[in-house]
């Protein structure tokens, strides 16, 4: 028997592969509501057993558990590891699965920045003429795809996907970034890296980002490693010259040629870390091949997720800008850095990590801040000691109106030509149903104020909501 612990997307996805394969399939959910009702129902027509309750015995027979995002001190699987039997991830099962001739995989990781750049993979790599697909952690479980006819896949892969992927060994692979972030799962900082590094550990083309230093750490046992730079590269690396993205590792002499690979102004939303996504994605690009051509076109296609670094409006000279996606103080940082003149919105579920070096680094830029959220009182104690100058607001509250009090006072605090951020540095969990909802309250508000008093005929302001 395999027990699959969780009944999410991945692990739904896992038990239904199984299920078909005519394995007897023990699903464990700890959580029981309506979602989790209509899932187990759905696995049942598909032949698995859906158990509810937090568990904390191995069920009796269980040969193999594929466990999606359980941390690994949890009770089961503590016993499971005393008792010998195997924990892999959904990841490692679809690998183990992949019919003979499957598609190569192109597979990233890193703290932030990840589904940006998959899907800037994935639109170079159709760019070129493959039949792609951006799979894992961006949403798609790969167990729905490996047994389809693609070229090729682009796979996102978080920290816990890795942690339990021991065989994968895809065709090229890179780790964008690495800061620290759910310290609570891995126990440390040193832990969650060697998960994040075992992308490289068989991979055929190791790619790393030379300008951050763990990524680098973890490149260095592996010769003939990829780098890629803001700066001017080196040979064997891509990188940034003037306002050109340039190749000089998958070039038939690098020593003496570089490769044009696309502009600047290609890459869009602009800002320095998402022009490190894109090298990060052409490099992966290039080691399957992708002619320089098609890196640039799969760039001029690409069509950014929401909630990274959009620009919702420009109001009395002010530019409002919603990156909710950066819940964590790396993510932050990133958005603050491509902005020179800001009223930082900030707050919410810190989970943890320390913001001084974050307000630190920021505090140059920063006109003034608003702040939200249960984590707030943090952020304001690091701006009291980095940015005394700076004003700061505090908006009270926990419900979901709150938003429209935060852009009223950064609307106060900015001065034209300054940028109105929304880069929390928190999750959302604390107010909303997550960062999308976050964002989408934020760009509300803003549209608010600058059309206070919408015709409802419209659709606009509040008459759409």
């Amino acid at each position: 028997m395999i027990c699959v612990l969780g009944a999410g997307v991945s692990g739904a996805a896992a038990a239904r592969l199984l299920a078909r394969r005519g394995e007897r399939v023990v699903v464990l959910e700890g959580r029981d509501g309506p979602r989790q009702r209509a899932a187990a129902a759905e696995l049942a027509e598909a032949g698995a057993e859906v158990r509810f309750g937090e568990p904390e015995e191995v069920p009796e027979g269980t040969s193999l558990i594929v466990a999606t995002g359980w941390p690994p001190h949890h009770p089961l699987l503590v016993r499971a590891a005393e008792a010998g039997i195997e924990v892999i991830g959904e990841v490692e099962l679809a690998w183990r699965l992949r019919p003979a001739g499957a598609a190569p995989w192109l597979a990233l990781t890193g703290t932030n920045g990840k589904t940006t750049a998959v899907r800037m993979l994935t639109s170079m790599l159709i760019a070129a003429g493959h039949k792609a697909l951006a799979v894992g952690n961006v949403g798609v479980p790969v167990v729905e795809a490996v047994a389809e006819p693609y070229d090729v896949l682009a796979v996102e892969l978080s920290s816990f996907q890795l942690h339990r992927s021991p065989g994968v060994a895809p065709l090229a692979a890179a780790v964008l970034n690495l800061a620290p972030d759910h310290l609570d799962w891995h126990g440390s900082m040193e832990e969650y890296a060697r998960a994040k590094g075992e992308i490289f550990a068989r991979a055929g083309t190791v790619v790393y980002n030379a300008d951050d230093e763990w990524s680098a750490r973890l490149a260095e046992p592996y010769p003939g490693a990829v780098g890629f730079t803001l700066t001017t590269p080196r040979i064997g690396q891509i990188g940034v010259v003037e306002n050109l993205l340039v190749d000089r590792a998958f070039v038939d002499d690098p020593v003496h040629a570089a490769e044009e690979l696309a502009t600047l102004e290609d890459v869009r939303p602009f800002a320095p870390h998402n022009v490190s996504n894109a090298l990060a994605a052409a490099a992966l690009a290039r080691a399957y091949g992708v002619p320089a051509a098609a890196v640039r076109q799969g760039l001029s296609d690409f069509v950014p997720d929401p909630h990274r670094i959009a620009h919702v409006a420009r109001v009395g000279g002010v530019d409002y800008v919603d990156d909710s996606k950066a819940t964590n103080p790396h993510a932050a940082a990133a958005s603050l850095a491509a902005y020179s003149s800001i009223v930082w919105v900030a707050g919410g579920q810190l989970k943890g990590a320390d913001v001084e070096d974050l307000v630190r680094r920021a505090a140059p830029r920063l006109r003034g801040a608003v702040l939200l959220g249960a984590d707030r009182e943090r952020i304001r104690q690091a701006l009291a000691r980095h940015a005394e100058n700076v004003p700061v607001v505090e908006v009270a509250g926990q419900d979901t109106g709150v938003m429209d009090r935060v852009v009223v006072e950064a609307a106060r605090l900015a001065t034209p030509g300054d940028t109105v951020l929304l880069a929390p540095a928190g999750a959302s969990l604390d107010m909303f149903t997550g960062y999308p909802a976050r964002g989408e309250a934020f760009a509300r508000a803003v549209r608010r104020l600058a059309d206070p008093d919408p015709d409802p005929e419209a659709g606009g302001g509040r008459g759409g909501e």
